[in-house]
């Protein structure tokens, strides 16, 4: 095939150079987003009279029809077409001929190809922020369904204090919120339309570019032709923002793997998200979760590959950027399953409530509401945090938990104690008692919960 920049050269291009430099058998996913910048090019041309609306009706059309052609069909993936860009204007030339031609005027590859990655990845993100919504709303309705589940919560892996589950599940919720606000960033600081930059310099063409961003959807063009086009930090952005949302996909992956182990106990996960083993016949393989876990280190090997890529190029546009698609298509798939994953995880998951709440009071759990206890007594909390450490060391060595001892026992240790440390230290005391806005008590949980809900909107 012809190539569009053919002209300067007496010889083809080898074919081994062809396929090494072909972008098209993966930026084909690009047509709807060529082709809409496309027509949007066209009625800008026709309207400041650059061609005719007899050209401009024809281009149109057959832009639509190809359009038609492709959903159909697909796009034909041959190394000579080098990209899809290439595709649709060699399919419109042999539809209407040269006057496909005047598509091009006022319009390079370079500030159209950022145009379609733009376009695709303001859609892709919104269906990302659609997707992490669902997952925070079931987060929260899986939150307000535990809220009397009581469970150690952990520091350095070792028991701490006793929680509320719900304050654990709750916990992603915020997590995503966070990473809900980043693909919102995102999303604002790439809504600039790069057409009209051209090469890298603008045009000498009476373009409207103001046109073309309001006909596309954006909220204004971008403002150097220089930095449009030699410029990937929205996808950076991106990328960055997806490399964090996979890690705390991860880490609560990573706890469903662990809670579903003999050794927590915790959860038992659904059939539908787990495997077995071709060996042996017991085993019950927390695949979807673990996977998911995995594909994080995906996410984030495209963020440094598309780093590094950028690193050391000099303005303005090189052909080391083609390099930025695969990366990118890569973790808007990758974040897509990744989030439906952890949804099905998360919706089939059945606390073992029984369970949790027996190793909520194991590892002295209760020690840091004994020492208030005593710092209510008047005990300075120091004293009152070395005394509890004496007393912890005690039930190792006689193997009994603080709440077996007697109260004679523990007036040994401070004559302070009296008969009401014993409903001080009670599990659901402890667990209610820490009121303060963030914390695991069942009505300050409650409260956030009723919040969220009035401020999404969200009927649970």
């Amino acid at each position: 095939m012809a190539k569009l920049w053919g002209g300067r050269f007496q010889k083809g291009t080898d074919r081994f150079v062809e396929e090494y430099t072909e972008s098209i058998s993966y930026d084909s996913r690009l047509y709807p987003e060529d082709i809409e910048g496309s027509i949007a090019h066209c009625e800008m041309l026709v309207r400041q009279r650059i061609i005719s609306e007899e050209e401009s009706k024809k281009i149109i059309d057959a832009l639509k029809e190809i359009k038609r052609e492709i959903d159909e069909s697909g796009v034909e993936i041959d190394p000579s077409y080098e990209d899809i860009h290439t595709y649709v204007e060699s399919r419109l030339r042999e539809k209407i001929g040269d006057v496909a031609g005047k598509l091009h005027t006022a319009r390079s590859r370079n500030d159209q190809v950022v145009t379609d990655v733009k376009l695709y990845l303001k859609r892709s993100i919104r269906e990302i922020m659609t997707l992490i919504e669902d997952l925070q709303r079931l987060f929260v309705k899986r939150a307000k369904e535990e809220i009397d589940t009581i469970m150690p919560g952990f520091t350095h892996l070792q028991h701490a204090q006793p929680v509320s589950l719900a304050l654990h599940l709750l916990a992603y919720y915020e997590m995503l919120e966070r990473d809900r606000g980043r693909f919102n960033d995102c999303l604002k600081r790439m809504d600039e339309c790069p057409l009209g930059s051209c090469a890298l310099a603008g045009t000498d063409f009476p373009v409207d570019r103001g046109f073309v961003a309001e006909r596309l959807g954006f909220s204004g063009v971008t403002k150097n032709a220089m930095d449009t086009v030699s410029s990937r930090d929205f996808i950076v952005e991106f990328l960055a923002a997806s490399a964090i949302l996979m890690i705390n996909l991860s880490r609560f992956c990573e706890e469903m793997v662990l809670w579903s182990s003999p050794e927590f106990g915790f959860v038992e996960l659904s059939d539908e998200v787990c495997t077995g083993s071709s060996i042996m016949p017991q085993k019950k393989n927390p695949d979807v979760a673990e996977l998911t876990r995995g594909k994080a280190g995906r996410v984030v090997g495209n963020l440094v590959s598309l780093l590094v890529t950028l690193k050391g190029l000099p303005l303005s546009y090189n052909r080391d950027l083609q390099e930025d698609k695969e990366p990118l298509f890569d973790t808007v798939d990758t974040v897509k399953g990744a989030l439906r994953a952890v949804y099905l995880v998360l919706e089939g998951a059945r606390f073992n409530k029984s369970r949790m709440r027996e190793m909520a009071g194991e590892g002295f759990t209760e020690a840091t509401d004994l020492a208030d206890y005593l710092v209510r007594k008047g005990v300075p909390f120091r004293r009152a945090h070395e005394i509890v450490g004496k007393m912890v060391l005690y039930c190792i060595e006689k193997g009994k938990r603080l709440c077996d001892m007697s109260l004679d026992e523990m007036r040994s240790f401070c004559e302070l104690v009296d008969g009401g440390v014993y409903e001080a230290i009670a599990l659901e005391k402890v667990v209610d008692s820490r009121q303060s806005l963030g914390g695991t008590s069942r009505k300050e949980l409650k409260r956030r919960i009723e919040e969220i809900c009035a401020q999404r909107g969200w009927s649970l």
